[in-house]
């Protein structure tokens, strides 16, 4: 219905733009018609000035609302009725309430559709207009480049606020406002509009203009010196690059800095490779596949045996996971990253100044590298919450993704605090592996970042896998003590309390930001180190990259992000390059798997992004049913009307392998259309993407058209 609406709006505007220019009503806003008029309107602002005010003050903002011609004339002509200060008062304000309609005008009309149509590309855009937008505007208010109604119209479609908007239009206006104003009090001697703005005053006015671009680069100039003011800069380097910590961002920095023949040096204070091969990804997907398969065994039934049981030792399934960690260790071993021409350090970085970088290696060797550039891949931790008796709990008591690996008994009840991707995975790990799991989570479903029909596949599979699951749950406090241990939680007034053997806390992930000199040069950071686009810290020469810069704590984000602080750090001034972040993919490896990309129905309500949703089940698969994994779904969403697509989210086995076809099509901009014309192998999961194409095809199909085929052919017939 709100599509109609708009659909009537524009057919209307259409309309009043069609007669006005249909009947030449603008002949009435020339400046000849006006000069010949003079006398008349005159007489009548001296017969009834208030009248006359309003009335003036009505058409032009109704004029300026419409973004039709004659402004400048009608500027002129409050000169001529109402002098420079009168005149300068009803224009300012009637421009910029005109030109506010205008916006947002343009704001209801297109806005959602151009974000909807555009916003991967415009990214970058709305990213410095909710940074600056009222400086950008300010300064194109001053500059007479653009039509002010363009300006209107094009800022509609961003984000930027209304009030801004409209207090920067009254400012911004206000000296083009007087020098059309004060002119038009000479109406009678103007010739013409051209002849109004003289080359010194149009100088003036771009000066004008001009200067708050000149000036807001002066000053990052100066901000830029002055961080540096109190160090001394050394005559030459060492290094054109060191990189503190060795995880995913580090070692693709180091790697590409190597690669292009830069001297880099690689900081690293415990084992290379970071969280992702020594306590994330690696170890939890290790511990998945052994579950997984218990899992399956436990399932043999549906694969047509009669009964199968899987004897394992928990300690053995870990010492597993230690042996596939060292399998692919070697990927990310010192040997390796020196032969590619990487300097490693083992030992412990500090940054004593913006070109300098102490390092303290295991050996105890103390070493003090001059460097141009630093880039800070500092990683994350795990953060524990401050509940009260959490921390009177033992190593075996307390776990979290860093701890969890050196366990070889398996905690018979246990705890699992949080409902996000990690806790998740090892939730239903632990259970398949035999423990009494409870899950507590205080939001009121699981992987709450996700749509609430993916929320309740998984925590229903996690029920049926006998997995306690509490949404809506505050833990409050750890009381007792061995193995009398109880976690007290609250949901709607009432106290529960959870006997538990151990306790795993995955609530989240906190941005390593002390020990290596942050605070003490004065690096800002806040949750996260703060970086700009081009992911340079308020040091322009200092960057960072990974989980500890965010927005996102992925490893393949933080290795695309590696590339850009690579780049930018051995190149700037030279060239660099703002991080791309349109294009995100993530996976949650529980089962049923979840990934996703882009927006989901979540996402995109709260934004009022407009959409379309198909959703393909995957119960209709002929792999999924001939592997016994017919459940779950494809859902994808796209542009109303259109094959573009805005956003897809799998859930369902091998959902992250599936997600990649998606990831390519969002990426070089592939619709639907496209993929539904794809040969896709049978039987294959890979299918599915086919058949979701197909699901939009088909709700998109010409109906009107196919008619007329059908008695194409009926007639053909006889």
């Amino acid at each position: 219905m709100l599509r109609d609406k708009r659909w009537w709006v524009l057919l209307a505007l259409a309309g009043l733009l069609a007669l006005f220019f249909g009947l030449d009503l603008g002949r009435h806003l020339s400046l000849a018609a006006i000069q010949a008029r003079q006398a008349d309107l005159q007489a009548w602002r001296d017969a009834q000035p208030l009248a006359a005010g309003l009335l003036f003050f009505a058409g032009y903002v109704a004029v300026t609302a419409l973004s039709l011609p004659g402004a400048a004339v009608m500027t002129l002509a409050a000169g001529a009725l109402f002098g420079l200060g009168w005149g300068t008062l009803i224009v300012s304000f009637a421009s910029s309430i005109g030109a506010t309609l205008a916006f947002l005008a343009a704001r209801w009309l297109l806005g959602g559709w151009v974000q909807a149509r555009f916003g991967d590309r415009l990214a970058a855009v709305n990213a410095g207009i909710a940074k600056e937008g009222g400086f950008y505007l300010f300064t194109l208010r001053l500059v007479p480049v653009l039509p002010f109604f363009a300006i209107n119209l094009a800022m509609g479609v961003t984000g930027l606020r209304t009030w801004t908007f409209y207090w920067v239009s009254q400012l911004g206006m206000l000296a083009g406002t007087l020098v059309y104003v004060n002119a038009g009090t000479q109406l009678a001697r103007i010739e013409s509009l051209s002849g109004i703005v003289s080359p010194g005053v149009l100088g003036s006015l771009v000066l004008l203009g001009v200067f708050p671009l000149a000036a807001k680069k002066a000053l990052d100039l100066f901000q830029a010196r002055r961080v540096y003011a109190k160090f001394r800069r050394p005559a030459r380097f060492d290094r054109n690059l060191v990189v503190i910590g060795g995880g995913s961002a580090g070692l693709v920095t180091a790697y590409i800095a190597a690669a292009l023949k830069a001297e880099v040096t690689l900081v690293e204070q415990h084992a290379l490779g970071g969280d992702c091969l020594n306590t994330g990804c690696v170890p939890s997907k290790a511990l998945i596949r052994s579950a997984r398969f218990v899992s399956q065994v436990q399932r043999a039934r549906e694969f047509g045996m009669r009964g199968a049981t899987a004897e394992f030792d928990f300690g053995e399934v870990m010492e597993r996971v230690q042996r596939v960690i060292r399998a692919i260790e070697p990927h990310d071993s010192v040997a390796r990253y020196t032969g590619l021409g990487v300097d490693v350090a083992q030992g412990t970085a500090r940054i004593v100044s913006p070109w300098e970088v102490e390092i303290r290696h295991h050996d105890g060797r103390v070493q003090t590298l001059s460097t141009r550039a630093i880039v800070i891949a500092a990683g994350a931790r795990p953060f524990v919450p401050p509940i009260p008796g959490l921390d009177g709990l033992g190593a075996h008591e307390l776990l979290t993704s860093d701890n969890v690996w050196q366990l070889r008994r398996r905690p018979e009840r246990l705890v699992v605090l949080g409902g996000g991707p990690i806790g998740s995975e090892l939730a239903q790990a632990f259970a398949r592996l035999g423990s009494r799991v409870t899950q507590v989570e205080m939001l009121p479903r699981l992987l709450a970042r996700e749509d609430p029909d993916v929320s309740e596949l998984v925590a229903a599979r996690f029920r049926a896998e006998g997995i306690t699951v509490l949404t809506g749950h505050q833990a409050l406090r750890v009381q007792g003590s061995g193995a009398d241990r109880r976690l007290v939680c609250e949901a709607e007034g009432r106290e529960r309390e959870i006997p538990f053997d151990a306790i795993l806390v995955a609530v989240g992930r906190s941005a390593n930001l002390k020990g290596y000199g942050l605070e003490e040069l004065g690096v800002t950071t806040g949750r996260t180190v703060e970086v700009n686009g081009y992911l340079q810290t308020n040091f322009p020469n200092i960057y960072a990259a990974g989980d500890v810069a965010g927005p996102y704590q992925f490893t393949h984000v933080a290795a695309h992000q590696a590339w850009y602080a690579a780049v930018n750090a051995l190149f700037d001034p030279f060239r660099k390059f703002s991080a791309d972040y349109r294009v995100i993919p993530w996976a949650t490896f529980v089962e049923p798997e979840v990934a996703r990309v882009g927006l989901n129905e979540l996402e995109a309500k709260e934004r009022q992004v407009p959409h379309e949703v198909t959703v393909y089940g995957l119960d209709d698969l002929d792999r999924a049913i001939a592997d016994s994994e017919a459940h779950g779904f494809v859902k994808v969403l796209t542009v109303p009307g259109k094959d573009r697509i805005l956003g897809v989210t799998i859930v369902g086995a091998h959902a992250g392998d599936l997600l990649a076809e998606y990831v390519l099509a969002m990426k070089h901009g592939i619709g639907l259309n496209r993929i539904l014309g794809t040969i896709h192998t049978y039987p294959t999961m890979a299918e599915a993407s086919k058949y979701a194409a197909g699901a939009w095809k088909r709700a998109h199909a010409p109906q009107a058209l196919l008619a007329w085929v059908g008695r194409f052919h009926a007639w053909r017939r006889g």
